[in-house]
């Protein structure tokens, strides 16, 4: 079989376009997230404020704040997402507060989950349980 360059082409873009489409990838779990950042580390409970609404009308836009003084990292993951990653925030030394804040999609009503890794290795965690009426992805 002779391969032309529009062929070649045709299906090196189509490879590349398929391969970025989402939802085709694996998801990776929550266990599987939590152990990558953690590094197998017991998280603690002190040290980290995440802050959610109780309800949330629509889950297209869940407002979500996280405060971890002494943070490097802080990962946002929601439970019941078909994509459980929602973000990761790192700071530098010249940051001058650990804080963020974003707005998430929620697809159902789920848990939220804030881990921060701080400066000394440790591991903190909070959690909180988000109620949405109306579904931000795809419901």
């Amino acid at each position: 079989m002779t391969l032309s360059r529009r062929k070649a082409l045709t299906l090196g873009l189509g490879g590349i376009a398929f391969a970025a489409m989402p939802g085709l990838s694996a998801a990776a779990t929550i266990e599987e997230l939590t152990a990558a950042f953690t590094g197998g580390a017991a998280p603690g409970t002190d040290g980290i404020t995440l802050t959610t609404p109780e309800i949330a009308e629509n889950g297209n836009t869940v407002p979500v704040s996280v405060d971890a003084p002494g943070a490097v990292a802080i990962m946002l993951l929601a439970s019941g997402n078909p994509e459980p990653a929602v973000a990761t925030f790192t700071f530098g030394p010249a940051a001058g507060r650990q804080f963020a804040a974003t707005r998430i999609r929620l697809a159902k009503t789920q848990d939220v989950i804030a881990m921060a890794k701080m400066a000394d290795g440790s591991i903190v965690q909070a959690q909180a349980t988000v109620k949405v009426t109306i579904g931000g992805c795809g419901g």
